[in-house]
């Protein structure tokens, strides 16, 4: 990610904040209707605290992209617990669809060209780092 692709993403989530709790109702609706069958990796969650901790921990690795060495390792063991909860890597580009279109839809005409483009580029990094903390995790076991 370019710094200015950095900057953009932490600017345009500092808008997203004040509407947190809709936007996490918002991704898990729009993940559900993409892949119904996602849904079962969420039977035992209480959707609302979920969703909570879903914006906390973007919020901690939004905050740390322009740090990576302070982010990837958060970002690793993210993955390793998405691991344990069943989640695949063919689930990340699903999550990563639901997500753009939680931005889109969240952020309105605040989500431009460039916008879209530093978001897309932020997720294919940490899916990228997530998919490849899962595999050594599993070739450790």
């Amino acid at each position: 990610m370019t710094p200015d692709q950095i900057r953009l993403v932490q600017d345009s989530f500092r808008e997203v904040l004040p509407i947190r709790v809709a936007a996490a109702a918002l991704f898990y609706e729009r993940l559900f209707a993409i892949d119904s069958n996602l849904r079962a990796l969420f039977l035992a969650s209480d959707m609302p605290k979920q969703g909570a901790e879903l914006m906390a921990s973007l919020g901690s690795v939004v905050r740390g992209l322009d740090r990576a060495s302070t982010v990837l390792p958060i970002v690793r063991e993210l993955a390793k617990r998405h691991a344990a909860y069943g989640f695949k890597e063919h689930h990340y580009p699903i999550v990563g669809q639901a997500f753009i279109d939680t931005l889109a839809a969240g952020l309105g005409t605040a989500f431009t060209p460039a916008v879209r483009e530093a978001w897309e580029a932020a997720y294919a990094l940490l899916a990228s780092v997530m998919i490849a903390a899962a595999h050594e995790d599993q070739l450790a076991a």
